[in-house]
């Protein structure tokens, strides 16, 4: 069979300092990463000052004269002999292939710019997450004024699907994490002979922290990007034109209800992946250090103090209200196109979930001496 390898054979005496182009110079052929990188070597071992002989060569198409053109330095060699269509290939890539534009050297004054230009960027995204907080305040102002004209409907359809539905995955996170907090702090409590102590470890990490910031990240990732989208593709297919060419206002019934409903069941979430955790823990720390269920049950009012989980519960209503806000925020910002779509939706969670970190770690400073 023949061997269609693209290969560069050395020039015979009788042919001078001729190189030959043998097999075929083809893109099928060069998809091997393995054989382009062989062949890139044995050009850089020619000079593009030697002759060149194209016509021995089986097929060359616009990837393979392309590659002979860059290392020709984009000129023809003084020696080149090839057939009428291989000529014709080599135009069409020489008339079309340009330089480089020049990489442009950053300065100082581009640096400045480039800060500034974020400065305005982050002062308008918060300027208009200010205005939406202020139009939630006048929306529920408004709401108790006249509550007949309330959207009872969206917000109970809003319940369900940000809170019964999000249930089995917390509760399927939450206990998984407990188990796996109460198995390493039980490696460390055994050396000390400190098993009791599981409980107050377990009880005020889970309670106080981790349940609510655990349940705040999952609902940012599951219930704050569809927010995002929800209000996005309302966007794209110029509901909200719609809405506001008939006088509905967006923030009453389109932000109002979702913050609302969050508001409403991040609490709830919240205690439900708590007890979930609680769950893991107490069957990680009967099976690691023989704490029954019942000691674990018994202990736990005594180390943990009520004021942890009001604390926890308060936590989580403003963990709803902010993911449902900037979720609200970042669809509303949507341009009616698929690709900003995709970026808000992506642009929605990172940030929940980074303002969620946030504000745990002010709720931890502000309130380090309550329910201790």
């Amino acid at each position: 069979m023949p061997d269609f390898t693209p290969r560069i054979e050395q020039p015979t005496a009788a042919d001078g300092a001729r190189l030959h182009l043998l097999g075929q110079w083809t893109a099928a052929q060069f998809a091997q990463p393995k054989l382009l990188k062989s062949l890139r070597a044995r050009l850089a071992a020619t000079s593009a000052q030697q002759g060149w002989d194209l016509s021995g060569a089986d097929q060359l198409d616009h990837v393979g004269a392309q590659l002979l053109w860059d290392h020709w330095g984009r000129q023809w060699p003084r020696q080149l002999e090839l057939q009428p269509a291989q000529r014709a290939v080599l135009e069409r890539v020489a008339s079309f292939t340009v330089d480089p534009p020049p990489r442009r050297k950053t300065t100082w004054r581009g640096r400045y710019l480039a800060m500034g230009e974020a400065v305005l960027y982050a002062g308008d995204h918060l300027k208009s997450f200010v205005r939406l907080i202020g139009q939630l305040a006048l929306n529920i102002g408004r709401l108790a004024r006249a509550p007949h004209e309330g959207p009872w409907r969206d917000l109970s359809g809003h319940l369900y699907r940000i809170g019964a539905t999000a249930l089995p995955i917390t509760a399927l996170v939450g206990f998984l994490i407990g188990v796996v907090l109460a198995y390493l702090t039980s490696q460390q409590l055994r050396q000390f002979g400190a098993d009791a102590f599981i409980v107050n470890i377990l009880g005020i990490a889970l309670i106080r922290e981790l349940g609510p910031m655990l349940a705040a990240i999952l609902i940012a990732g599951r219930s704050g990007s569809a927010i995002t989208a929800q209000i996005g593709v309302m966007r794209v297919t110029d509901e909200l034109d719609a809405m506001r060419v008939m006088g509905i206002s967006h923030s009453f019934r389109l932000v109002m209800p979702r913050a609302m409903a969050l508001a409403v069941a991040m609490p709830l979430i919240s205690v439900w992946t708590t007890l979930a955790a609680l769950a893991g823990g107490m069957l990680a720390a009967d099976i690691s250090l023989g704490i029954t269920p019942t000691f674990f049950m018994n202990a736990l009012p005594q180390a943990v103090s009520p004021g942890n989980l009001g604390l926890a519960s308060g936590k989580s209503v403003v963990f709803g209200i902010l993911i449902a806000l900037i979720g609200c925020h970042f669809g509303l910002r949507v341009k009616p196109n698929t690709q900003s779509l995709g970026e808000g939706t992506t642009a929605s969670v990172v940030t929940s979930i980074t303002v969620v970190i946030l504000v745990d770690a002010l709720f931890a400073v502000l309130f380090k001496d309550v329910g201790i």
